[in-house]
């Protein structure tokens, strides 16, 4: 069976829902871009309101997006009723977040039946 295979018909509209209920989405007024089996993107503007000192958009608006992405993507290959929660959660910045928009994409690596790595 394919690993990438929606358990879910209607998993784009349940994670489409779910992520408009997110507070804190709104909060940092990101917007979600793409959503595929295994796939999601979330896109942040970059503005005064997520930068830290410097003028670059701040890690943890970063880390926020990237942990949703991560999670809904997860989510995409999940069951009706199904929920996701992040179990664990590293990143590592390669640069400041400079431009006019920062964009997560969240990719399934492994779906498990318990953990799915993303």
């Amino acid at each position: 069976m394919n690993d990438l295979a929606p358990k879910d018909p209607g998993y784009e509209a349940r994670v489409r829902t779910s992520f408009a209920s997110q507070g804190m989405m709104a909060t940092l007024g990101a917007s979600l871009v793409r959503v595929s089996p295994g796939l999601v993107e979330i896109s942040l503007p970059a503005c005064r309101a997520v930068s830290q000192q410097h003028g670059f958009v701040h890690a943890g608006a970063i880390a926020s997006i990237a942990d949703s992405a991560a999670g809904y993507a997860a989510l995409t290959l999940m069951p009706p009723g199904a929920g996701v929660l992040t179990a664990e959660f590293k990143i590592n910045l390669m640069a400041p977040g400079i431009g006019e928009r920062m964009t997560a994409r969240g990719r399934v690596i492994k779906a498990g039946r318990t953990l799915t790595l993303a």
